[in-house]
């Protein structure tokens, strides 16, 4: 039915309703498919076992991508090296050792250098926790020992670079998920290095 502006107010798609694209629990868009009203249930069961998988071994731990926007060059904020009992830093000037710009510490190539949140706790003991920001960069040559953002298998994780007798292995950083060794045929890419990351406490 339509109102005396001819605007259609019931039935037929509205703009800006419905679901965000990439909102949902897999966190990427989604496509409709037909299944026989009897597999409804088996489709789930077998799509919560499949995240329950991966969670355990620690792979696909990287939520989101985020672009390395323009550096802020002209924003240097002070480094205090007070040594004030209470702990707070003296305001004055000579607490002051040097101005730190964020984007140049922890930015070295601009234009190799990207940053993604990461989910799951498979590299706590290195420091990474869920909702961490890491700042990965291409340009450097991945060693063993580093910590990598990898594909495998077409989907992207957060690990240490390791190296087997039989090829490279991806290494959490805890003790309850498994080390993952790259076998024969599988599709495998390092991405980049894990140079850094930020954490927000509130």
């Amino acid at each position: 039915m339509a109102d005396r502006d001819g605007d259609n107010k019931h039935g037929g798609k509205r703009t800006g309703a419905g679901r965000k694209p990439g909102s949902g629990k897999y966190g990427e868009a989604t496509t409709v498919i037909r299944v026989p009203r009897s597999e409804v249930g088996n489709v789930r069961d077998f799509l919560g076992a499949l995240e329950q998988k991966r969670l355990r071994e620690g792979r696909g731990n990287v939520l989101e991508f985020v672009a390395l926007g323009p550096a802020a060059r002209d924003l240097a904020l002070p480094l205090y090296t007070s040594k004030v009992a209470a702990g707070f830093p003296s305001p004055a000037d000579d607490h002051v050792e040097k101005r730190l710009n964020p984007s140049d510490y922890l930015v070295e190539n601009d234009n190799s250098t990207f940053f993604v949140r990461v989910k799951g706790d498979s590299m706590i003991d290195a420091g990474i926790f869920e909702d961490d920001v890491l700042v990965i960069d291409r340009a450097p040559v991945a060693q063993v020992g580093d910590i990598v953002l990898a594909v495998l298998d077409g989907e992207f994780t957060v690990k240490t670079l390791g190296k087997s007798k039989n090829g490279p292995r991806l290494i959490p950083a805890n003790k309850n998920f498994p080390v993952i060794d790259i076998k024969e045929g599988q599709s495998f890419e390092v991405w980049g290095v894990v140079t850094g990351s930020m954490r927000k406490f509130r």
